[in-house]
């Protein structure tokens, strides 16, 4: 098969979706597909590497880490270039006229959904009138477009019901081995330590995080709270900190460091109740360290009592669950933390996820491959 990534919001160091399509590009790779990944970049540049053919399409910034592919027909070119049996997009703006390609060529196609836009839109605007009735629009539309959407949770499912998609439920792994309780462990001097591991920006909840240890300390609990990570919201989080003992870390670099702070936490906290997975969660999970997460979104159907705890998505609800896992903090709980991400594999995932690509393209083939060869490593366009 040949399978092509569609994606925008993908920048050097960021996070999470940028893990799920370099996993699954490299698994498509090494299972002896051919993979192109399409996305934005300075300029336009065709580079060959061990993990497939990497296309960048000249695209703005629309922040200071993002860019985004404005000209989805730019897009298009590079995929009538390449012709793949089949598509994946990472993408439900600018990049989901894919989908009508797809169609038009008899070729497969996937959106894979990264997001509840629902719930995201309605965290930066005030008030959830209009919101719904928008996002259920879009979503039918998304539907007609694409042969499957890929949903990773139950919590993502919910906002596809009753719009005619062929959805597919593929949960996503965690690197077991990069992840594990072996990197390290906290200290035993009577303070509980939290950690936090993700952009600081409103989509991701950090203010509830950070007033959740607030709250703690208010109680009288001895709690220290390092975050780990960039953002624009970073004021707004140290206003809220105030005296507690609340410290910023900043980026962390390398996946194997970001491994050891998971580890040498006795809870994270990844609380943002409009996640619709949480890649955050399965690793601090792997690395022995249970898990304080809100009891509305995806990340709550990972944690479970062996492995931590869930609250309503309020910094009061949140301290209570903390404070009803703290008799059992642990060997124990740590060990059950560990069991509950060994379930989740990135195999399992690529697995799913070859056999949605192998369906789509064994009923729309596309069977015209010109072209494909003449690329060459570095080329530019």
């Amino acid at each position: 098969m040949r399978i092509a990534q569609l994606a925008n919001f993908v920048g050097p160091t960021s996070g999470g979706m940028k893990v799920v399509i370099d996993t699954l590009g490299q698994g498509y790779v090494d299972a002896g597909h051919d993979r192109i990944f399409v996305s934005p970049g300075k300029r336009d540049e065709i580079v060959e590497t061990d993990a497939g053919i990497l296309v960048y399409v000249r695209a703005p910034k629309i922040t200071e880490q993002y860019r985004m592919i404005f000209q989805p027909w730019r897009a298009l070119d590079v995929l009538d270039r390449f012709q793949p049996t089949s598509i994946e997009v990472s993408d439900k703006w600018t990049l989901s006229p894919a989908g009508s390609w797809a169609s038009r060529r008899g070729v497969g196609s996937v959106l894979f959904s990264h997001e509840r836009l629902s719930d995201m839109l309605s965290m930066w605007v005030r008030g959830r009138f209009g919101v719904e009735a928008g996002v259920a629009a879009l979503n039918r539309r998304l539907a007609k477009a694409f042969d499957a959407v890929v949903v990773t949770s139950q919590f993502a499912a919910d906002e596809f019901d009753n719009v005619g998609a062929r959805l597919e439920l593929v949960p996503l792994g965690v690197d077991l081995q990069t992840f594990n309780p072996s990197v390290g462990q906290p200290v035993d001097d009577g303070v509980i330590k939290f950690c936090y591991v993700g952009r600081l920006s409103h989509e991701k909840s950090p203010q509830l995080a950070v007033a959740t240890v607030v709250e703690l300390h208010r109680r009288g609990h001895p709690v220290r709270l390092d975050l780990y990570g960039t953002g624009p919201d970073e004021a707004e989080l140290r206003e809220i900190a105030g005296d507690a003992p609340v410290f910023f870390q900043g980026f962390v670099a390398g996946r194997h460091e970001v491994a050891k702070r998971f580890a040498s936490a006795d809870l994270s906290l990844s609380v943002c109740p409009a996640e619709t997975f949480g890649l955050a969660v399965l690793e601090a999970l792997a690395c022995g360290t249970p898990v304080v997460t809100s009891n509305r979104g995806g990340a709550s159907e990972l944690v479970d009592v062996s492995s931590g705890a869930s609250g309503a998505p309020d910094p009061l609800s949140l301290a209570d669950a903390v404070e009803s896992i703290l008799p059992v903090l642990g060997p124990e709980l740590r060990a059950g933390a560990r069991r509950r991400a060994e379930r989740y594999t990135w195999q399992r995932t690529i697995d799913d996820m070859l056999a949605l690509h192998e369906d789509l393209a064994a009923t729309t083939p596309y069977t015209s491959l010109r072209g494909f060869d003449r690329i060459r490593k570095g080329e530019r366009r």
